[in-house]
């Protein structure tokens, strides 16, 4: 008797005020996407649903209607996760636009990397729309080591491209790797082409620097082509260092370096995979590549090596195709030039198998800078018919992110549509959907992405991108002294 005037008072007083869940669900989300195909690579789920943002997460996902101060109709759309790209190098405002309208809401810079990461993230604060990172570069700590001049990528005459490290140079250059781990670095970036004097064993201590960070090696491989020494032993030199070391390894534009002997490096990568090592490859979809024309990889004998001539180069900045005299002329002055290498059942075979990623290695004056994202979606999707929706989405999406959240603990709320997941999302048309850059024309945005949250924002809207909004934040691992 004595319990229920104490009952009656706290029923009065939930009718009042009503249950805290109930309170809840009332409160207007900041954002609804409405009647959207939301397709989650993590879970499964393909159905159309209401999500409901607030305060830059995903607070829900409901098959009833929801409530909110915005209401973005997405009938007709896919809600997918933000696209995550692994591998982009173009900084400028115009490649950060081209990213955003081809559906990125995090881009990372992880081969070249940087040596000095604090100041790296500084540069970049406040300026993108999407988010961005940066893994500290063995090419870039090299260089700084061997006493170059600050630039891109090392030229074939310089210090990091034709001197072996001493004992004292090589702890300084490890030095420097565990030093940007300790500030934040995603990852350690590795250009071994581009640093041919680098030994073996330089490489395999970088390995063992990475090792206690948990932080992933991003590796362009020493050599490939089929002659001997070629891509197998470059693989083989890192599956080598993985194992060993227990670094994961992950191995960028595998397709690019593989060329025709792809199809035999994809199977070593599942192979590996399949006996526990911990590692990852990446290509783009495009049958060209592109690089820094005054690199080790044209020293005297590149032709004969790779199977490849003058007239099978273009020139980033004019797209003519060179000749013996223009190559030589552009060796001395320096810059980028596309290199066709691959016939397209190559880039085929590498962009559907289960074990790669998608990333776009994005340059200027190249056609993946602006297009590799919507490409898979519109031509490798709809049209090709080389991997189902869900499949390319895990591609671009989840699998990026699983590669990096053990080291970068933000990125277990990214690549997933899910409640308490970030609100990076990217809402395209699958009927329209595709890359507009070519060879010829690099500097063409994707179309079909219609929106696109970043942090909850809308940086994208009706395919227009919010040239004001900044959204973009760090992504970045743990920083100690």
């Amino acid at each position: 008797m004595n319990s229920r005037p104490g009952v009656v008072v706290a029923i009065a007083v939930f009718l009042l005020i009503g249950s805290p869940k109930a309170s809840f669900a009332a409160e207007p989300f900041d954002l609804v996407i409405r009647n959207g195909r939301v397709m989650d690579p993590e879970s499964g789920l393909d159905a159309v649903r209401q999500v409901g943002v607030r305060d830059g997460t995903i607070a829900a996902i409901s098959e009833e209607p929801l409530e909110g101060l915005r209401i973005l109709d997405a009938t007709g759309l896919v809600v997918a996760p933000g696209f995550i790209d692994l591998h982009q190098h173009a900084m400028d405002e115009e490649s950060w636009r081209f990213k955003a309208l081809d559906g990125v809401t995090t881009a990372f810079e992880l081969e070249v990397g940087a040596a000095d990461v604090d100041r790296w993230y500084a540069d970049q604060a406040g300026r993108r729309p999407i988010h961005y990172g940066v893994s500290v570069g063995h090419i870039k700590v090299r260089m700084a080591v061997m006493g170059d001049r600050p630039s891109f990528l090392p030229g074939a005459d310089s210090g990091a491209a034709t001197r072996r490290a001493s004992e004292a140079q090589m702890e300084a250059i490890r030095s420097g790797i565990e030093k940007g781990l300790r500030r934040g670095a995603v990852a350690v970036g590795f250009g071994v082409a581009y640093t041919p004097e680098a030994t073996r064993l330089e490489i395999m201590e970088m390995f063992r620097a990475a090792e206690p960070f948990g932080a992933s090696c991003h590796v362009h491989m020493r050599q490939g082509g089929r002659l001997e020494p070629g891509a197998i032993a470059a693989l083989q030199e890192l599956v080598a260092a993985a194992a060993i070391t227990g670094a994961p390894l992950h191995i960028v534009h595998l397709q690019s370096t593989g060329k025709r002997v792809t199809p035999a490096l994809l199977k070593l990568v599942a192979e590996a995979q399949a006996n526990g090592l911990d590692i990852s490859a990446e290509c783009y979809p495009y049958t060209a590549g592109m690089t820094d024309i005054r690199a080790a990889f044209f020293n005297p004998g590149w032709r004969e090596k790779f199977g490849l001539d003058y007239g099978d180069m273009q020139w980033g900045a004019t797209g003519e195709r060179l000749t013996e005299a223009t190559f030589r002329k552009y060796r001395r002055e320096g810059g980028l030039v596309i290199v066709h290498a691959n016939p397209e059942s190559i880039v085929r075979e590498a962009v559907a198998h289960p074990s790669i990623i998608v990333a776009s290695d994005g340059l200027k004056g190249h056609p993946r800078n602006a297009g590799t994202f919507c490409r898979i979606l519109g031509h490798y999707v709809r049209e090709d018919r080389a991997l189902e929706l869900m499949a390319a989405l895990r591609k671009i999406t989840l699998m990026p992110a699983q590669r990096l959240e053990k080291r970068v603990p933000a990125m277990r709320k990214k690549g997933r549509v899910r409640v308490g997941a970030d609100a990076d999302l990217t809402l395209f048309d699958p009927r329209t959907v595709s890359d507009r850059a070519t060879f010829t024309e690099a500097f063409r945005a994707s179309v079909g992405v219609k929106h696109l949250l970043v942090g909850g924002r809308l940086a994208v809207v009706d395919g227009v991108l919010d040239e004001g909004l900044k959204a973009g934040r760090p992504v970045r691992a743990p920083v100690s002294p």
